[in-house]
């Protein structure tokens, strides 16, 4: 009898605390889509979000389960519970594998996502062609990013902005150093800046998915 209790209230602590992670991932994941400025040129970006919202919502739904069959002694419902603990744990391990292979595949990988992105921004230009909204949700990125233009730089404006301009001597972000002129040297175009805000979204899904895989296996 105390054996069983024992293992009772083991179940059902685990249980409680994957629905505790699952809320947690889940609550991160609605607190960054709710933050996002709503950019055209950005949204893509925020992949990854979405990623960790379903992650954290079928973490809290198997958190629900397996206290629900602990506490209803359902061997059916515990059934189902571990099998879906289980494809969990294979889709984190899946998902380890494939950033292990890139981690690999280094130069060859991140050529892939810069490709990507650049194929995905193409559509936004040229300029010249895009809605007055497009040109306003550039302006606004290039101030916030220190960048121009969407892959060429300034050259991509037909006439660039003020937010493009050098501000002050500072030549982290604008070689000229000039302040209020457009150079060859001056801001990175906009789409190295959005590959690095892809990447770090990604590692903040990285990051909050694994750090639950130690308790994922602990229940087994």
């Amino acid at each position: 009898w105390l054996f069983s209790a024992f293992s009772f209230y083991k179940l059902l602590c685990f249980n409680i605390l994957i629905g505790i992670c699952g809320y947690v991932i889940f609550a991160v994941g609605i607190y960054l889509k709710m933050t996002k400025d709503g950019n055209q040129l950005t949204n893509f970006a925020h992949a990854g979000v979405d990623l960790m919202i379903a992650i954290g919502t079928i973490i809290m739904v198997l958190g629900f389960l397996g206290c629900y069959g602990a506490y209803r002694e359902s061997s059916c419902m515990l059934l189902i519970f571990f099998i879906l603990l289980l494809l969990t744990f294979i889709l984190l391990l899946l998902i380890f594998i494939l950033r292990l292979a890139a981690g690999i595949l280094g130069a060859l990988s991140e050529k892939t996502v810069n490709d990507w992105v650049k194929k995905r921004l193409q559509d936004f230009t040229p300029l010249t062609k895009q809605p007055e909204s497009v040109k306003q949700d550039l302006e606004a990125l290039q101030a916030k990013l220190k960048c121009c233009g969407i892959i060429n730089g300034p050259g991509d404006w037909e006439k660039p902005p003020p937010s493009c301009y050098c501000r002050g001597t500072d030549t982290t972000d604008c070689k000229s150093g000039i302040q209020n002129t457009v150079r060859s040297g001056g801001p990175a175009p906009c789409s190295t800046k959005i590959i690095d805000l892809m990447q770090q979204n990604m590692q903040v899904v990285l990051g909050i998915s694994f750090a639950i895989a130690p308790i994922l296996v602990s229940c087994w």
